[in-house]
């Protein structure tokens, strides 16, 4: 992006420059000596911060030198007033860019500012990558999501933006088309719908860099018969310059972001179990910061049921491998010695410092038997489960032990309950706390009264339970928030 105060001195030097020339066109003017020849070329315009000086000025600029040639040096300061203006633009422009920090938002951002840097009113940007990787998104500007889809109709190749982005010929750079209805030559569909929408000309770029090659093509519509002056092709032409490397960072970023996501979602159980006596749900979603939390639940023999939550420390991919390897090292124990909780926790632990010796994780486990409506428990750190019934709403008090790998040697005793027909109960991580916005002890509350507000009539399902209690404790939606806490809500409906 630009420097405002590298800009700045630059046009210091400009303007001192150019005084200095003034100057000596004066003393050339008067047949004064100046201690130079007096064949001395005409003033020589400085080249400004990727400002070419050949391209012509802006329309309310002055005219050639040739004619105002009493006044070269008021010529030589409106050509750098027109220099200076159209830097703090395009400065104040790619600062407004470089503080998107979506996709999403960077592409409105290109859009908006191409249609003020060229004069259009509307416009629309496709972002398709040349690698074919996605993500794929169409915006438009001033258009609606049907106009849009109009647009779309006209075959790829007979359209500015859908040449550049098949890479046709010759459409590896700007593509103007002044009058849209006044030119047979081109394809009567784009015709038609050009005079059906009311614009009457465009003007396309290619949004590319050299090292991701073709990432969009921008194109802007005007409502009359028109072309960007030469001064405003080269202004966009920067401008797109600098979103272009602003876009590839950011799709590098989103990508990466996707694929934690989907690995996280690829380390979690596919399907929850079917188990008589006991409905499952869960509600889940992986933070793109984050996917550390993890749940679980396992068919185990007999009819029982094996359910666990925890949450490793840390962030990122290394965090998100520490949790599937204890994941599977938690469903290894569970199967060997399910029915023994503390057992279980245990063996997780030693795994721990054997293979995580510099993190610490939260985890709970519980042995469900339930036809007899039964569950032993154990919790490490965690966060405790809450029954919710038609009698009751209340968390369960377990016994207080620290996190897996704080301590030398992990122990606590195990708790029994015993849900009641038609109980729900849930398990969830600290995150649904954390993303509720308040202090651990009234996010408690508000976890305990979304739960008793659960109406009677959706109490019969363990997704619908879960379903009401997210969207009171989150009301702004379980996908949304800072992006670094993972939400997960285990609930056990049983019979």
């Amino acid at each position: 992006m630009l420097d405002i105060a590298l800009l700045v001195r630059v046009h210091v030097d400009a303007l001192i420059a150019a005084q200095n020339d003034m100057g000596v066109c004066d003393a050339i003017r008067r047949n004064k000596p100046v201690g130079k020849p007096a064949t001395m070329s005409a003033p020589h315009l400085p080249k400004v911060a990727g400002i070419d000086p050949t391209v012509p000025v802006s329309a309310h600029t002055a005219g050639p030198l040739s004619e105002v040639p009493a006044a070269p040096g008021a010529f030589i300061q409106d050509r750098l007033a027109g220099w200076v203006s159209d830097l703090t633009t395009l400065h104040e422009l790619t600062e407004r860019l470089a503080r998107t920090s979506t996709l999403d938002d960077a592409l409105h951002e290109l859009l908006d500012a191409g249609a003020a840097l060229v004069g259009a009113r509307r416009g629309l940007i496709a972002f398709e990558p040349s690698d074919r990787r996605g993500p794929v998104s169409t915006i438009g500007l001033g258009l609606a999501h049907a106009e849009l889809g109009q647009i779309e109709t006209v075959p790829r190749s007979a359209t500015s933006y859908g040449r550049i982005l098949e890479g046709l010929p010759n459409a590896d750079g700007p593509l103007t088309t002044p009058d849209l209805l006044g030119d047979t030559s081109l394809d009567p569909r784009r015709r038609e719908v050009a005079a059906r929408l009311g614009y009457a000309a465009s003007y396309a770029l290619p949004i590319t860099t050299e090292r991701t090659g073709r990432l969009a093509a921008a194109v802007w519509l005007y409502d009359e018969p028109a072309e960007p002056l030469e001064r405003q092709r080269h202004l966009v032409g920067l401008y797109a310059g600098y979103a272009a490397e602003h876009l590839a960072r950011l799709l590098e970023l989103e990508r990466a972001r996707t694929d934690v996501a989907t690995i996280a979602e690829e380390l979690l159980p596919s399907r929850l179990p079917r188990v008589p006596g006991v409905q499952l749900a869960v509600r889940h979603h992986a933070a793109p910061q984050s996917g550390s939390d993890w749940y679980d639940a396992l068919a185990l023999p007999e009819g029982a049921l094996g359910l666990s939550v925890g949450s490793v420390g840390g962030s990122g991919p290394s965090a998100l491998a520490a949790m599937g390897r204890l994941r599977a090292g938690l469903r290894a124990y569970a199967v060997m010695e399910g029915e023994d909780p503390v057992a279980v926790l245990s063996d997780l632990e030693l795994l721990m410092r054997l293979t995580e010796p510099a993190r610490s994780a939260t985890a709970l486990f519980a042995y469900c038997e339930p036809t007899r409506r039964k569950i032993l428990l154990a919790g490490a750190g965690h966060t405790p489960p809450l029954i919710v019934g038609d009698r009751r709403t209340e968390f369960v008090e377990t016994t207080l032990s620290a996190p897996l790998g704080m301590l030398a040697c992990w122990e606590a005793p195990s708790v029994e309950i015993a849900p009641a027909p038609g109980e729900t109960v849930l398990l969830y991580t600290d995150g649904l706390l954390r993303r509720a916005g308040d202090s651990m002890d009234r996010a408690f509350a508000r976890l305990h009264s979304a739960a008793a507000s659960v109406p009677k009539a959706l109490r019969h399902d363990a997704g619908s339970v879960a379903d009401h209690v997210v969207r009171t404790v989150l009301p702004d939606g379980i996908d949304r928030g800072d992006g670094t806490e993972d939400v997960v809500l285990l609930a056990a409906r049983f019979d």
